[in-house]
């Protein structure tokens, strides 16, 4: 049977607990950190299943001299003291219960310490460039010019594991209900997509180029023609998009495509997977069927089709309100078939002037002509730059659609109808992000 430590050890370092106190061990990995007390070294050992603490004392350990002529000399404190950060080490030693006390609780394996009775260094190291550690901030082109230190990190380690965990639930979620896996071609011609495609010079065919798949479609649909009847892929795709925060060159998709089937088993996949994915990879479990909201719905009450629910301040449509208003800019939008739309952000009323104008500003650089904001007061009354030119019946009714209470703020915007609501859902997010 194979190992899952290899050879040359016993144990992964993050796997010691207080069960396996007494037992002698090998470990292998990277020092994390050394702290040298003069009469003992401790040693922080990392490996990929996690760290654990060594201890390097000759009033533990069996002693040997290091002569220098190998790497590998006993745990003489000559030996240890050299070590570095980086340093690939292998430890043979004995289990031991921390002292009473000392156990440190950020640690899988807090409790425990491996009290090293053989040392031997199997790869030096220079200093690194940055620390080999999370929560640093670290310029992402050096982390990058030594990508393989920053995937030592704990953190990256963590993220390909999810990645490959969550590949492994999809896998087996999709065979159990009969889809089979089918890597469609890299290499193929330009096919109409969403973007512009990546091309590779045909180097048998000069002057002719091949081009990376955006998405398998037209192959899934071949092998629905060709009555395979149930697809997927977890497949590469290649857009060259114009640089946003939202959008990759290169991404990797769950490709799926089925025949005989409708809307509702599309719905019940894509749910147990979800359900699945969480509960393996997260341990969270979701409840199934998801909450469902028609488009039209998502895009009159959030201004988006992916709206953010953690959060109420939904939007309210305030052009009947408005209908026979004198307000210009809600007059000119309504005349021009257009909408008024608002939304209310609770507590909102602690806002300073200052405050305000830069949310106007910010519609300004959004795209918007401008925004409108009123802040109702403890009488119920609303103060605003517009609410001089509101009637009592526009004010009341502002405050009876929107539902703002006093020490609440609402913000009002006013143009095409599509357009204002995109604009007040985005100023929805943005506030909320700021307030909290």
């Amino acid at each position: 049977m194979i190992s899952p430590y290899g050879a040359m050890r016993t144990h992964g370092a993050g796997t010691l607990r207080v069960e396996h106190d007494g037992q002698d061990v090998a470990v292998a990995g990277w020092i994390d950190t050394r702290r040298d007390h003069g009469g003992v070294v401790f040693l922080d050992l990392r490996d990929r299943s996690g760290t654990v603490q060594v201890v390097v004392d000759p009033a533990s350990g069996a002693e040997q001299p290091n002569d220098g002529s190998s790497d590998r000399g006993g745990t003489s404190l000559e030996q240890a003291h050299r070590l570095r950060s980086q340093y690939v080490v292998r430890v043979e030693g004995t289990v031991r219960r921390r002292p009473e006390g000392m156990d440190n609780p950020s640690l899988a394996t807090g409790e425990v310490e491996v009290h090293a009775a053989d040392l031997e260094v199997l790869s030096t190291a220079d200093t690194p460039p940055f620390p080999v550690e999370d929560g640093i901030e670290v310029d992402e082109t050096l982390r990058l010019r030594h990508r393989y230190l920053d995937l030592r990190r704990p953190e990256m380690q963590r993220i390909l594991r999810l990645r490959a965990a969550t590949t492994s639930v999809i896998r087996r979620v999709m065979e159990r209900h009969g889809f089979v896996e089918v890597e469609t071609p890299v290499l193929t011609r330009a096919t109409p997509e969403g973007a512009r495609d990546f091309l590779v010079p045909a180097r048998l065919q000069p002057g002719s180029t091949y081009a990376l798949p955006q998405s398998p479609q037209l192959f899934k649909q071949l092998l629905m023609v060709a009555g395979l009847e149930r697809y997927y892929q977890i497949a590469r795709c290649f857009r060259d998009e114009a640089h946003r925060a939202d959008r990759q060159a290169e991404f990797t998709q769950l490709d799926v495509e089925l025949s005989f089937g409708d809307e509702e088993d599309v719905y019940a996949l894509v749910e147990e997977l979800f359900a699945e994915i969480w509960r393996e990879v997260l341990g969270v479990e979701l409840d199934t069927p998801f909450p469902r909201m028609a488009y039209a719905e998502a895009m009159r009450r959030y201004g988006t089709d992916k709206p953010d629910l953690r959060f109420g301040m939904e939007l309210a449509d305030l052009s009947d309100v408005f209908s026979a208003t004198e307000v210009g800019v809600f007059r000119g939008a309504l005349d021009a078939g257009g909408a008024v739309v608002a939304v209310t952000v609770d507590g909102g009323g602690d806002l300073s002037r200052k405050d305000l104008d830069g949310w106007v500003e910010w519609a300004k650089r959004w795209g918007a002509r401008g925004l409108a904001w009123g802040i109702v007061e403890g009488d119920g009354s609303l103060r605003s730059p517009l609410a001089k030119f509101m009637s009592d019946t526009e004010a009341k009714g502002l405050r009876e659609i929107t539902g703002a209470e006093p020490g609440d703020a609402v913000f009002v915007g006013a143009g095409a109808r599509p357009d204002v609501r995109e604009l007040m859902g985005a100023l929805r997010l943005a506030v909320a992000k700021a307030r909290h």
